[in-house]
């Protein structure tokens, strides 16, 4: 297990540029740059394909190597023809082409791939069977059998003159409609509304159109005069009838189709309740009555409430009930508000530009209602605070020009004497007739919920509110059942559901813990978890990562300096003792900072240790940084400096760890540097000895994918997806990573396949999927026959969409790398986001729980719950160390040839990382993403749309530059590979004397060259006799907009910036 030779080691980032690396790229079995093995094939245009006898790569062509090429342009083209060559992709040799489906052959055969044309054509797959693989055991589900209502179901349009946007407002127009007319004109029908154009009723109304005037009343303000009166004329239609016959062959299994429609009228009779007791919010439901309120800070507050939500399963219709909280802002005076936001007294001082700032982004849109007028509250809605002070503020009377201060006329028309004259007047109205009210006699609404972004205290006070036991959460939900009194719901009478208040029971298994493999020369070679959970003593990791020259800045100013040194030094000594090369000492003492002096702090540390590493040709390995526990943007400015600016590999630690000196802690944090400077923690024994179903029979690569979007208020960031892909095999415990900036809050993975038209080569194919390929051929030597794909944060809504468009990226990336190459594809949709939460049958039996409560690690459901025909299942992947109830993980195979065995191998929870959360998940088709690894992929946290920006216009303005499909920078946690933008050594040759007074930034990233460690310049494989590898840099220019401007100039595309 120790021996590298024939196993590929991580890739890492090779040290900045000291001279420049020398030699070609290391290759495995033949392999070329570029495809790397793959057969060149053209991108898949059907007129393309159909050619199959023309000739395919650059051969075929005249343009590889035996044909020189014709000068490039820009920079490239301007380089000597010896450089330029050096630079350019050779023809990759012919290899033989992977075994195909017999499917994927005869579409081939036509030149088309096996791709659908349209989302009518994909159909998810049917569940295959139950699994039968674990201990048997019996667990209860928060879903509550709804019976199916025997009664016709028709659907009505409705239209309401003058049109408002306000379902508050529909709603309570439809209200007054039905208490005046269901007697006389619905039939006595009691009808469920959707607050915009939809009426259900159960059973037909008197009429198939059919006009009403509604008058509705203005609120009481308490000021005794006559309400405003609102005329509105309402037009209800009929449109259809809803088919329960549809669904009741869809719950028996009869119908592939889920008729929407049902399922939504049912859903909006079980909500028309709740929406007038509570206030909606999405699916779920809040009240001050629900539970105590509980104060987040700043102003805001905690409501408790319930999700609730009627599912197609296979035992029926179920209503799922899960309790949830979120956060409202608290019902107070204007003035205590901003004094808890800006954390001061502002009774008797002004405001700065800062504060006033502060309060009107806080403020905007908030409803207030006036206090100064005894009983009359009117409210208003904030739109602005105004510059100036009240005292300062005047306004025209009449039209003769006649102007009266704000605080002349509150004592003159309400005898009202504003004391705090210093302070701005809230704005209120539009912009173009402002009405001005001082802070004082205004009080916030209650009841209006906080949809912008948290704090980090605001929700650590709102998960510790919401964190319970499992039993707590399953007595809640329970009540929340009781209370709501399904039983005695009109609406749920009207129509006939009925709805059980008892906890449904399910089956599940309980699958067996995947034995784990450590290093020969530890004590315990292996081990075998229990309750999901293990750890380090004894044991040694089994690939130890070099850490050579490390340091240690602390940002905690309550942790004094001979505490950072103890710490760092009995750090340093776990991770030698867990087999590690890790030098005892630092090549500094541990520096103390300032918080606000990241930067500055950072890259001066970094300076010194180079004076000293820099004549030894040696680099900075790792720098430990100690963090408050409360550290707000410190940890992001701290992972941008050392990721982006240093290119050095970062570990945090939290004042609370530091104090502690428990060596648990230092296990674990050994363990995550280990993984960060490319070592390996531990592998599975099943994939030593090839027992892992579907992925140790042949050659498979697992993929995993994401796109993480702006917070609310956010509107201009791009989305960043993300895709991880396995590197190794049949270990499958390293990862490459790429990321790339796409649309604002775009779901679908836009850059997993593209074609770019070059000048010179013509289309010439692209993406993360083709490149994440490229990498696994270069690493392990073997071309991928089969595909994995995970596919994370997808809602059952954009199901369709994202399989008819990934899925056929997938495949588009596959055969551009070879003729006829399409390996079998698992499309796994996995949800974490949802509120099925699954507990223990006997909370008294503790040979079922784990110590907090939850259901043990390893369970899956696959039946009563579960989609009625669908292949998911639920699984609790691994031990929570909070005390939450499990949250399954939903996986849904989305793909084809799926099978059993992959719900039947409990593979292997992380090491490094354990969520603080419970980890139930419901899937689509497996657990883990991987066997023994979980893997995490962390953004750029600062800066990354201004960076993407600007490599997106240099791509567009230098394309010779850019030889890999996507923009991807490195991961802030260092620990998986990059490949970026591949620049040789001459290139940054080239650039320097070019360009030699212009700052530039070395970004240390590499490409699919397999460094043992972030720094070693020696690689595993000799590409030479020397055997040295090529040291890959990307060189980027920091972009100064002047300066920019001039290298656009000098190269003959200028450009207004």
């Amino acid at each position: 297990m120790g021996s590298r030779r024939g196993r590929p080691q991580q890739q890492q980032y090779p040290p900045p540029a000291r001279g420049g690396g020398r030699g070609p790229i290391p290759q495995q079995q033949g392999g070329g740059r570029g495809t790397q093995g793959f057969t060149a094939a053209p991108p898949q245009h059907p007129r393309h394909d159909a050619a199959a006898g023309r000739g395919r790569g650059r051969a075929a062509r005249g343009d590889g190597p035996s044909s020189p090429a014709p000068a490039a342009a820009g920079p490239l083209g301007r380089l000597p023809p010896e450089l330029r060559q050096a630079m350019e992709d050779p023809s990759p040799p012919p290899a033989q082409p992977v075994p195909v489906p017999a499917q994927a052959e005869a579409a081939a055969a036509t030149g088309q791939a096996a791709i659908p044309a349209s989302s009518k054509a994909i159909r998810f797959p049917l569940r295959p069977g139950k699994g039968s693989a674990g201990t048997r055991c019996l667990v209860k589900a928060n879903h509550f059998i709804a019976q199916l209502p025997d009664k016709d179901l028709h659907h009505y349009h409705v239209s309401i003159t003058p049109e408002v946007t306000s379902r508050v407002v529909n709603r309570a127009v439809i209200h007054e409609l039905v208490n005046l007319h269901r007697a006389a004109y619905l039939g006595g029908r009691l009808p469920a509304y959707d607050g915009r154009k939809s009426l259900y009723t159960a059973g037909p109304l008197p009429f198939a159109s059919k006009e009403f005037q509604i008058t509705l009343l203005d609120d009481d303000d308490g000021s005794g005069a006559q309400r405003r009166q609102r005329n509105f004329k309402v037009v209800i239609k009929f449109a259809a009838r809803a088919d329960l016959h549809r669904l009741g062959m869809f719950l028996a299994g009869r119908h592939a189709e889920a008729p929407q429609e049902a399922l939504q009228v049912l859903d909006i009779v079980l909500r028309e309740l709740p929406s007038a007791r509570y206030a909606p919010f999405g699916r779920s439901f809040f009240s001050p009555d629900l539970g105590r309120r509980q104060p987040l800070g700043d102003g805001l507050e905690s409501w408790r409430g319930f999700y609730q939500s009627i599912r197609p399963t296979q035992m029926g219709l179920s209503l799922n009930i899960d309790m949830s909280a979120t956060a409202f802002i608290e019902p107070l005076p204007v003035i205590d508000y901003a004094a808890q936001l800006l954390r001061s007294d502002i009774h008797s001082r002004p405001l700065s530009d800062a504060e006033r700032v502060k309060i009107k982004k806080a403020l905007r849109g908030v409803k207030v209602e006036v206090t100064h007028r005894g009983n009359m509250r009117r409210k208003y809605r904030i739109s602005g605070l105004t510059t100036q002070a009240t005292r300062e503020l005047t306004f025209p009377v009449d039209e003769g020009g006649t102007v009266k201060s704000v605080v002349q006329y509150f004592q003159e028309t309400y005898g009202f004497a504003i004391q705090h004259t210093y302070l701005p007047c809230l704005q209120v109205g539009n912009q173009q007739r402002p009405n001005y009210l001082p802070m004082e006699v205004c009080k916030i609404v209650e009841g209006q919920r906080y949809s912008k972004r948290l704090n980090q205290n605001q929700i650590r006070a709102l998960l510790d509110e919401t964190c319970q036991y499992p039993r707590d959460r399953e007595r809640d939900i329970t009540q929340m059942v009781k209370h709501n009194a399904y039983q005695e719901d009109p609406y749920a009478k009207e129509f006939g559901i009925k709805i059980s208040d008892r906890l449904a029971s399910v089956d599940a298994r309980i699958l067996p813990a995947p034995r784990l493999k450590y290093n020969e020369t530890g004590r315990e070679k292996d081990c075998l978890p229990r309750v999901g959970q293990w750890n380090m003593m004894n044991k040694k990791m089994v690939n130890g990562g070099k850490v050579r020259s490390w340091m240690c800045v602390n940002f905690a100013r309550n942790v004094p300096d001979k505490l950072a040194r103890d710490f760092c030094h009995q750090l340093a000594q776990m991770c030698q003792d867990s087999g590690m090369d890790f030098a005892l000492e630092p090549v500094l003492p541990p520096m103390s900072a300032r918080p606000d002096q990241v930067e500055r702090a950072l890259k001066a540390r970094y300076h010194e240790a180079m004076n000293i590493l820099g004549p030894q040709r040696r680099e900075l390995d790792l720098l430990i940084g100690i963090l408050p526990d409360n550290n707000g943007s410190l940890y992001g400015d701290l992972k941008r400096v050392c990721e982006i600016d240093l290119g050095i590999v970062s570990q945090c630690c939290c004042t609370k760890q530091v104090f502690k000196l428990n060596k648990q802690i230092y296990a674990n944090i050994a363990l995550k540097i280990n993984v960060k400077v490319g070592g390996r923690n531990t592998v599975l024994v099943d994939a030593l000895s090839r027992r892992i179903p579907l992925v140790t029979d042949r050659p498979t690569i697992i993929f995993g994918a994401d796109v993480t979007h702006p917070h609310p208020g956010e509107d201009s960031s791009p989305s960043i997806a993300a895709v991880v892909a396995s590197q190794d095999w049949p270990e499958v415990t390293r990862y490459a990573g790429l990321v790339s900036a796409q649309a604002h809050r775009q779901e679908l993975i836009e850059d997993l396949y593209k074609v770019r038209q070059d000048p010179q080569k013509g289309p010439v194919s692209s993406g993360m999927i083709r490149e994440l390929l490229i990498s696994f051929k270069k690493s392990t030597g073997e071309k991928p026959q089969r595909i994995i794909f995970y596919r994370d944060g997808v809602s059952e809504g954009q199901f369709y969409q994202v399989l008819l468009f990934e899925l056929n990226a997938i495949r588009k990336a596959c055969a551009s790398l070879e003729a006829n190459y399409q390996p079998q594809v698992t499309f796994i949709v996995v949800q974490k986001r949802h509120h099925t939460r699954l507990f223990a049958h006997n909370h008294n039996d503790k040979n079922s729980m784990d110590r907090s409560g939850n259901i043990l690690p390893g369970t899956v459901v696959d039946t009563k719950i579960c989609h009625p025909t669908e292949f998911d299942f639920y699984l609790c992947s691994h031990a929570g160390i909070k005390r939450a109830p499990a949250v399954p993980l939903i996986i849904t195979s989305c793909g084809t040839r799926t099978t059993l065995q992959l719900m039947g191998c409990r593979l292997s929870p992380t090491t490094s990382a354990t969520p603080t959360r419970g980890a139930l998940v419901r899937c689509r088709l497996v657990s883990y993403l991987l066997p023994g690894i979980t893997v995490k992929v962390l953004l750029p946290c600062f800066g990354e749309k201004y960076f993407y920006c600007f490599v997106s216009f240099l791509k567009s303005y230098f394309p010779e530059l850019f030889h890999c499909s996507s923009t991807c920078i490195l991961c802030s946690s260092g620990r998986l590979p990059c490949p970026f933008l591949h620049g040789a050594r001459e290139l940054r040759q080239w650039l320097y004397g070019k360009w030699a007074r212009w700052a530039w930034t070395d970004v240390r990233l590499v490409g699919v060259t397999r460094y043992s460690g972030p720094r070693r310049r020696s690689c595993q494989t000799p590409s030479s006799s020397e055997g040295q590898c090529e040291e890959r840099h990307v060189l980027l220019l920091k972009p100064v907009k002047a300066e920019l401007k001039m290298l656009l100039k000098s190269a003959g595309r200028p450009l207004s910036l």
